[in-house]
């Protein structure tokens, strides 16, 4: 055995070494310092990321393959895929029944610039799992990331957009067998209003577990291909309270569900995006910590996800700095930061995120 070692390629060995050392579900397992976004662009400006501290890059999938893997082993990172989850835009154009429908029985419109999906509509379900199953059973990853799991809405503004959806026929008959309660009879107009008036604690939970059901499908996917792989989610990160409750509400995301099934949540605590100062940041994670129960098992952890991009403020180095360590308060267990592609373009960000990852152990 120890023969043979010794003629493998220097790099095959050093990911080799580098993906034995990474024992994710290891209650060992180190402070994560992690980076959102395309590597390449920073890649050019250090070679190794490890020497800015870094040791894992959350990637959105699309851009996985061999050699950026093989590239981010040799430098002894983690590497996290992002997998787009329920946004349609592009699908819903082109398979018009998985578009999503308010109770008024028409089409929902963009939010912003988001377009959800419908989550019952059955072909988009398998067309998003065979996604998932290729990505898995093709690369070695340490973990996945919903991202958009949520009904159409969209939370990423200071005045969110929350209409009510989604009422299709396929919807209106999940509901209908789930609940056991017989519609009545008219236009879908008819039926929401009905759901709405008489019905709507009851509506509210089937649609969470509609987006439950969503979580523990992947997990189980994830599990077939590469059980040591974590499940990460990036979520919404308003309490139980905001606006009148309509995480839970509208968005149906239920943390009481999905505490079950997913590893890590990885609140979205852009603060200059929703119209926040820094120091909410801290205390989200303060709250969200406390609300998950956070230490009491090994999982769920929270590895938060803060904002350097500029928008629609400019984000100053000293304020980046803030965020980052305000992502790794409280019950936190990792950072990482929206975009790399922001890092590598600003010397002082770059500077403030080596100085604070290659502090914090």
């Amino acid at each position: 055995m120890k023969a043979e070692f010794r003629y493998i390629p220097l790099v095959l060995a050093t990911c080799l070494i580098s993906w034995m050392s990474h024992d994710l579900r290891s209650s060992e397992m180190p402070l994560i310092k992690g980076i959102y976004g395309n590597p390449k662009q920073l890649w050019e400006k250090e070679s190794r990321l490890s020497k800015l501290g870094v040791n894992a890059i959350f990637v959105r999938s699309k851009l996985i393959d061999e050699e950026l893997i093989n590239r981010a082993r040799a430098d002894g990172l983690m590497v996290f895929a992002e997998f787009a989850t329920l946004n349609g835009k592009n699908y819903v154009e082109e398979h018009p029944e998985a578009w999503a429908i308010n109770e008024k029985g028409e089409k929902v419109q963009e939010a912003s610039w988001f377009m959800g999906v419908c989550p019952t509509e059955p072909d988009f379900r398998r067309y998003r799992f065979d996604q998932l199953r290729d990505l898995v059973s093709t690369y070695e990853l340490d973990g996945i990331w919903l991202d958009y799991v949520h009904w159409h809405a969209q939370f990423e503004e200071p005045e969110p957009i929350l209409p009510e959806t989604c009422f299709c026929d396929t919807c209106l008959d999940a509901f209908s067998g789930y609940s056991g309660i017989t519609l009545p009879e008219g236009t879908i107009t008819i039926k929401a209003q009905w759901i709405l008036d008489n019905h709507d604690d009851l509506w509210r939970d089937w649609r969470c577990k509609v987006v439950f059901e969503w979580v523990d499908e992947i997990k189980n996917i994830i599990e077939q291909f590469q059980p040591e792989a974590l499940l990460g989610l990036y979520h919404c990160p308003w309490d139980d309270q905001d606006f009148k409750g309509a995480r839970r509400r509208v968005l149906g995301l239920d943390f009481d569900l999905l505490k079950e099934t997913v590893d890590v949540f990885s609140p979205m605590v852009y603060h200059a995006r929703m119209g926040k100062k820094a120091d909410w940041v801290h205390e989200h994670v303060n709250w969200l910590g406390n609300r998950l129960d956070v230490g009491k098992e090994p999982y769920p952890r929270i590895w938060p996800i803060v904002q350097a991009h500029d928008g629609p403020e400019i984000i100053s180095s000293v304020e980046f700095e803030s965020v980052l360590r305000h992502g790794l308060s409280g019950k936190s267990s990792g950072v990482m930061m929206f975009t790399s592609n922001t890092i590598a373009e600003n010397h002082d960000k770059r500077a403030v995120m080596k100085k604070v990852y290659t502090t914090m152990y």
